[in-house]
């Protein structure tokens, strides 16, 4: 709009009657051409919100699919309606099928282990009722297809229908398969749950926002380190929460041997951490995760006013301060790895050991980058090096402050609705573990009170 102002300036100033008429007409063009962009993609407007469920079942020659997905995001797909606004029911079969074959079937992508792409053929399809739950359920979900399809239903209008699909896949019961899920651009945000159930019966659940890359249908160890290094790499250095304290760790530090040792600390810290949440030890209510992240900014606060206010002739004694806090850390960790353990399959201990590999991976280029960085300003500003040092970790506490003011109300929120806990078996169980879980942790810390001057790193 700014050029388009400089040039009608511009032209108004060469020849303005001329400008006045064709601008007019340039006007009236743009404004036709606009309507004719934004009328079709009104009609067919993406879902705010899509939340896609599918169940799995391998048996000895078929992999057999039901995808549950809203009608709404069958996009350029002609949906009868009566005249009310309603579906009509009675040509929908059709519109239905043309749906799963065009946007469902495409998006159950499956390579074997010669890589060759194959799809699922789409067997039946139908509409669901809002509040039809037979999707949350496997034997729900097949007495729902082996039933007639709906004949009638009220007031049922497309944006708040299901489609209903299943699919079948010929493929040997021991040949070993990934499929590339490809359903994000059914909404802004698309939600999709799997539910693979196991010809021994057992079962597990995987859910994930977009598109999440290839997944195994039977993860092995190797796919597990595969996936979860990648990650725990990219949850370091996007968290800048963990950034600006491991910063802070390192401008507290000028010398090699204790920044090792700090360093160190702060890693044993969350491995314990990482692996008690991830192993279901902790608390499980929703005021855990703001009360994790909010003590997590309360320790980037904190020790930016040790950088502010300690004497730098006295000895740092970084390393309890590290262990601490890499205690929270590492529950802010775990959070974020959530529910993807799933990914792995079985495999949850190969995982948790990739995610802390990752996470060092990227713990690791961050000190190797930030050690000479801060090193060469502190030099470069002298005598002035201890202001340097002051005002970086004045930055460090500001932008803490903030994000301590934020989280705290979003606890705040949260305590509000959360209920006392009921004090049975396993209530005390989960007490009795989080109790290991410290007993852990100060043995720990007294391994590292020992062996860490012993090293010559402290």
């Amino acid at each position: 709009m700014l050029y388009l102002d400089a040039m009608t300036h511009q032209r108004r100033a060469v020849a303005p009657d001329r400008w006045s008429w064709a601008g007019r007409r340039r006007v009236r063009r743009c404004a036709a051409l606009l309507a004719l962009l934004v009328t079709p993609a009104s009609a067919h407007e993406i879902p705010a919100r899509a939340v896609v469920t599918i169940h799995v079942v391998r048996t000895a020659d078929t992999l057999r699919l039901w995808v549950r997905a809203p009608l709404e995001a069958m996009r350029d797909v002609t949906i009868p309606e009566r005249a009310d606004g309603t579906v009509d029911l009675g040509r929908l079969r059709p519109a239905l099928h043309e749906s799963a074959t065009l946007w469902i079937a495409p998006g159950l992508g499956f390579r074997g282990p010669a890589g060759a792409r194959r799809e699922p053929r789409v067997v039946d399809a139908r509409v669901a009722v809002p509040t039809d739950r037979s999707a949350d359920d496997l034997d729900a979900v097949i007495r729902h297809f082996a039933a007639p399809p709906l004949d009638s239903a009220p007031g049922l209008r497309v944006h708040s229908a299901w489609l209903d699909v299943a699919l079948v896949l010929a493929v040997p019961l021991d040949e070993r398969l990934t499929v590339e899920p490809t359903f994000a651009h059914l909404g802004l945000r698309t939600t999709t749950q799997w539910r693979f159930h196991e010809p021994d019966g057992t079962s597990r659940t995987l859910t994930y926002d977009g598109d999440p890359g290839p997944i195994p249908l039977r993860p092995r160890a190797w796919d597990a380190l595969r996936r979860f290094v990648p990650d725990g790499v990219r949850h370091i250095l996007g968290g800048l929460d963990h950034l600006l304290f491991l910063l802070l760790l390192v401008l507290g530090e000028r010398r090699w041997r204790p920044l090792l040792g700090t360093v160190t600390a702060f890693t044993v810290a969350h491995a314990l951490t990482i692996g008690a949440t991830a192993l279901g030890v902790v608390p499980t209510g929703a005021w855990f995760s703001p009360l994790v992240e909010t003590t997590i900014a309360a320790s980037v606060l904190w020790l930016a006013l040790v950088r502010i206010l300690r004497d730098p002739a006295r000895p740092a004694h970084g390393w309890p301060l590290a262990f601490t806090f890499g205690l929270v850390h590492g529950f802010g960790f775990a959070i974020a790895l959530g529910d993807r353990l799933a990914f792995a399959g079985a495999h949850r201990v190969s995982a948790l050991a990739a995610f802390n590999v990752g996470i060092e991976v990227g713990q690791l280029v961050v000190v190797l980058i930030a050690v000479p960085v801060l090193h060469w300003m502190l030099r470069r500003a002298g005598e002035r090096a201890r202001l340097l040092t002051i005002v970086l970790a004045a930055l460090a506490a500001d932008v803490a402050w903030h994000w301590l003011l934020a989280r705290g109300e979003t606890l705040q929120s949260a305590l509000a609705v959360a209920t006392l806990p009921t004090w049975d078996a396993v209530a005390l169980l989960g007490l009795l573990r989080g109790l290991l879980v410290a007993v852990v942790a100060l043995a720990l810390a007294l391994l590292l009170r020992h062996f860490l001057p012993r090293l010559r790193l402290t």
